[in-house]
Order: structure tokens, then sequence, then C-alpha cells
């Protein structure tokens, strides 16, 4: 059993520190924010051990491992401090926002032995699961092409959460790049064809509602991009294309990331309500197979805080193709999230830090799954211009 800092108490905080609450080998949980009443608010809302007044304080003290669920930018410098504190870390998505930031925790991971997991949720997203699941029995034939949307408009609850989390200052920070948030299109790619991008060409979309969201004279990051495409070479032959768009006409919060798989012999789609498996014989509906099912009503008041058109990312529960037999048995009745991930997550963290085992989205994975938007915006801000993508390897074994 270990004991756990939370770092950042906004709105998906919550939904981990209830898990890590339940399970059997999280001991005691502190909180700390730099808004210390939303710290004092989650560590009463969950019953934990207490709060600390700061960052710094949290890594002074005697707590085994942090999670990090501050805002997006912020992963990579806090990771490397807490890891060479002695801590290991969760962190939420992304991974970091530069190639030196990713570059610093894989080594800060490879010096101190520590776990480092990030928190994706795509990596369990059920078409993924489903996909890895038939790649591994050879279904696909050989995997040439993929794709992944993260198609989440900010009309749906993204205004109201940047509000949340940015303070007056937060359309500044609403202008934040799509692509320097590819995880969630990645992630589900990545997690089922065990390939990774080695160059990437991308077109961005300058944004033109002229609300001072993606104005790049407003924006903290430079940016006026509401809409990216990155189409990259993937290692061993073929490609996959991602989509990070922000201003779309489609139902995020009925799925927010979907998937495509295309091999010489199978083929995978995912849309909005249904999934389909291909092949050279027909067409079989698979839809109720990855279809999850709800563990929370919308209007539960643990989700009072959360706006209405993001509450189905933190209601929907597993799907019959989760495989749940290795879950604490303190799960089953447990709220979950972004299509049932949130269990598998919370678990892997846990089970990382107490056998030693690298987590599936261990330092290298996640810099496969965050670099290649990295260098993907760099091109969109050069017109497209093909980019090579530095890669850190595998894991150790």
């Amino acid at each position: 059993m270990f004991s756990l800092g939370i770092v950042g108490c906004g709105q998906f905080a919550g939904s981990f520190a209830k898990l890590w609450r339940l399970h059997p080998g999280v001991g005691d949980i502190l909180a700390c924010d730099l808004l210390p009443e939303r710290a004092a608010r989650l560590a009463a809302g969950h019953d934990l051990a207490g709060t600390v007044p700061s960052f710094e304080a949290l890594l002074d003290s005697d707590v085994d491992a942090v999670a990090i669920f501050t805002q997006r930018w912020t992963h990579g410098e806090l990771v490397v401090r807490a890891l060479r504190a002695g801590k290991h870390v969760y962190s939420a998505v992304p991974m970091a926002v530069t190639e030196e930031e990713i570059a610093a925790i894989v080594q800060a991971v490879g010096e101190t032995g520590l776990t480092y997991m990030m928190g994706e949720t795509s990596h369990y997203n059920p078409a993924t699961v489903y996909a890895r699941q038939r790649s591994a029995e050879g279904a696909f034939g050989r995997l040439f092409h993929a794709e992944g949307d993260y198609v989440h408009d900010m009309d749906l609850g993204f205004y109201e959460a940047y509000q949340y989390s940015g303070g007056e200052q937060w359309k500044a920070t609403a202008s934040y790049p799509p692509l320097l948030y590819p995880t969630h299109s990645l992630g589900g790619i990545l997690g089922a064809w065990r390939t990774h991008a080695t160059s990437v060409s991308a077109i961005g979309v300058v944004d033109d509602r002229g609300d001072g969201v993606f104005d790049r004279a407003v924006s903290r990051f430079g940016n006026d991009f509401s809409n990216a495409t990155a189409l990259f070479e993937a290692a061993g032959g073929g490609s996959f294309r991602i989509n990070e768009f922000r201003r779309v006409g489609y139902p995020s919060h009925i799925r927010e990331s979907r998937f495509r798989f295309f091999g010489t012999e199978g083929s995978l789609e995912q849309l909005a309500t249904v999934s389909l498996w291909q092949d050279k014989s027909g067409v079989e509906d698979v839809t109720e197979h990855l279809r999850p099912r709800a563990t929370l009503a919308p209007d539960d008041p643990s989700l009072a805080h959360v706006a209405p058109a993001l509450r189905d990312a933190f209601t929907s529960g597993s799907a019959p193709v989760h495989d749940r037999s290795r879950l604490p048995r303190e799960f089953i009745h447990a709220p979950n999230g972004h299509e049932g991930s949130h269990h598998f997550l919370a678990d892997d963290f846990v089970t990382a830090v107490t056998t030693g085992a690298l987590p599936p989205v261990n330092a290298w994975v996640a810099a496969r799954y965050t670099l290649p938007g990295v260098v993907a915006h760099q091109s969109a801000l050069r017109g497209g211009t093909r980019l090579e993508i530095p890669d850190f390897g595998d894991a150790p074994a």
C-alpha cells in the first residue's frame, strides 16, 4: 500500500480520487491546488487524509506518489520535479508540450527507476481494445492504415471548462493548439497497432469565429488553429491520420474519440453510434460489443460543477469488450468514465507502483502518443512541411 498526493483539484481529479480511495493498494491521499479551497473541497468530498499548501510541500512530504491533474501545458516540468524528488508519477494527458520536456521525463524515469504513467483514456476505448484483440489474432492481416479523430466542439462544454480552469484570462488558454493535445487520437491508434510515427505533414485551419478564442493576439500560445489534420508515416510501412477538431458539427457528448483500422484481411470502423467489423466476406455489426454502459446519472450531484455537455464522459462505464477480471472488486459499482477507461487507468497505476512492472502507457509509450503531435503542430505552422519525428525507442524489458 502506498500514499498518494493529488496535484490539481479541478473537474477531472475527483473521478480518480474516488477510485484510488476505494483501491486496496492505496493508503492515505492528500490534495493540493493553487486554489486552496478546491483542494479542501476535494479532500472533504472524498474523505481524503487532508491537504498540503503547495506542490513544493507535497514533494517535501513523505508521500510515495503524485497524480498530476493540472493545466495541460504544465505537466512536463511538474512530472520531472516529482520524479527527481523520488515520487512515482501519474500524469493526465498530454505528457508534455515540447520535445525537450518529453526527453527529460524519459531520462528521469530511466535514471530513477520510478513509475511514470500517462493516463490516456483512448488506450482503453472499446474500439482500441477490440482492435488490439483482433490484431493479436491476426484478423487484420497486415495493418497498413489507421485513423483517429478527437472531435470535440468548443460549444459542447469546452467554453465552460476553460472558464472554470482559466479564470479571468481563460480565452488566452482556451486557444490551446489542437495538435498539442494529440493523445486521445494517437493513443487509440497506437494502443492497438504496435508501430510509431516516423514523419508527419500537417495542416491547420485558422479559426474565424471572432470571439477571442483561437485569436493569435489573445492566445498565450500564439495559436489561431481551431482544427488540424496530420498524416503520419508508420514505422515498418503504412500510414495513420489524426483529426483534432474544436469547431465541428459532431455530437462529441456522445463520443469524443473514434477510430478506423484497415488491414489486408479485415477492417474496423467506429462512428458516433455504430461500430463495424468488415472483411472480404461481409460486415458484422459489433456496436453492442463496444457500447459502454452508464454507471452514473448525468444529474448526479457529484457532477454539478461539470458542464452538462461534458457529463457523458464522466458517466460511461465498461463495454462488453472490456475484461474486468483483474480489477479490484471495490470498483464493481464505482463510477467510471471516458468509455470505461477510468477503472483500468486507476488500477494500472496502482499495479505498476506496487509491483514495479511497467504500466501499459509508460514513459516510452507516452512519448510515442505525444511527441508526434508536437512535431505535427510545427509542420502545420510551416504550411504542411514534412518533418521527421524523433523516437525514444521501446520501453526497457
